[in-house]
């Protein structure tokens, strides 16, 4: 019973994965790779050299990851909020600005596997406050902030079991 309850749940996070578009799909995987020492995303990613800087800049804004892992605050406390909410929006601010990420699902998708379950609490108030920075155009700015549901905004409790679904690059085949 336990392996069918995880099946549905691993194959609700592919379904859940396929709803994005093919760039948020594409962003997210490419940032796997980088937040987590998947593989080398130069290798893999870079298609020109805009790519290549581009993906030099998140090597660069993903180096607090780590840190940010180890600094989630516990529950309701209130000790270290700042140090992790504030490197958690600088982060976050990053991606967003990049123009991939387009909802708050896609962001949340992303970050669960970056931070782990434990983070889920603090992923709404850091995507508004990352949407709201004056780095986003306005009207970039508008679509984010209306893509965060009330239920997730306003959401009672949040599931600490860990993601299972952790997409990856895949190779294309050329017959």
């Amino acid at each position: 019973m336990a392996k069918t309850g995880t099946a549905s749940l691993t194959i609700a996070e592919m379904r859940e994965f396929a709803s994005f578009t093919a760039a948020e799909q594409r962003y997210i995987r490419r940032s796997l790779d980088i937040g987590l020492g998947r593989r080398d995303a130069f290798k893999l990613w870079a298609r020109d050299a805009g790519e290549n800087a581009a993906i030099r800049s998140q090597y660069v804004a993903y180096q607090d990851l780590k840190a940010l892992r180890a600094s989630i605050p516990a529950g309701t406390a209130r000790d270290g909020i700042e140090g992790f909410i504030g490197k958690l929006v600088r982060v976050a601010a990053f991606d967003l600005a990049q123009e991939r990420i387009e909802s708050f699902s896609a962001f949340r998708f992303l970050y669960e596997r970056l931070l782990g379950a434990e983070a889920r609490p603090w992923l709404p108030s850091a995507f508004c406050a990352a949407s709201a920075l004056p780095q986003i155009e306005p009207g970039r700015r508008k679509v984010l902030l209306q893509s965060l549901s009330e239920a997730a905004a306003t959401a009672p409790g949040w599931s600490d079991r860990a993601p299972s679904f952790y997409p990856e690059y895949i190779a294309r085949e050329v017959a």
